[in-house]
């Protein structure tokens, strides 16, 4: 029986500031009421296109340090943007950072959003 995907999950020790984030990042409704969860300090929601992303927290939570193999990032997220220079700075200036510049011009860049999370964003110069 195949399964239906519900949310992908984060956590992170500031579930509201990092729905937020992606909000800013992506679009879509914080904490959209919805019969599934509850949204409360310890667990907000992004709906955006279809697609739910959960932000648990997480009291001890401690980041992947990208690249190091001693802290792996397990997983991230890839966003693919109309305007890479705008979405630099969006990224910036609400909390996240510049992880890998993509000096060598491969067509994304690497980030960290504020609880430490890499993603990258994909798009041209």
């Amino acid at each position: 029986m195949p399964a239906t995907l519900q949310c992908i999950v984060l956590d992170c020790p500031e579930p509201l500031e990092l729905a937020r984030f992606y909000q800013a990042l992506l679009g879509g409704d914080v904490d959209r009421p919805d019969p599934r969860w509850r949204v409360d300090q310890d667990w907000s929601t992004l709906h955006v296109n279809g697609l739910v992303l959960g932000f648990q927290r997480v009291f001890d939570h401690r980041p992947p340090h990208w690249p190091d193999p001693a802290h792996p990032q397990q997983f991230h997220l890839d966003f693919e943007v109309d305007d890479l220079r705008e979405s630099h700075h969006q990224v910036l200036v609400h909390g996240g950072r510049l992880l890998d510049p993509d000096l060598g011009g491969r067509g994304w860049r690497v980030y960290a959003d504020p609880a430490g999370h890499p993603f990258c964003l994909l798009g041209d110069y």
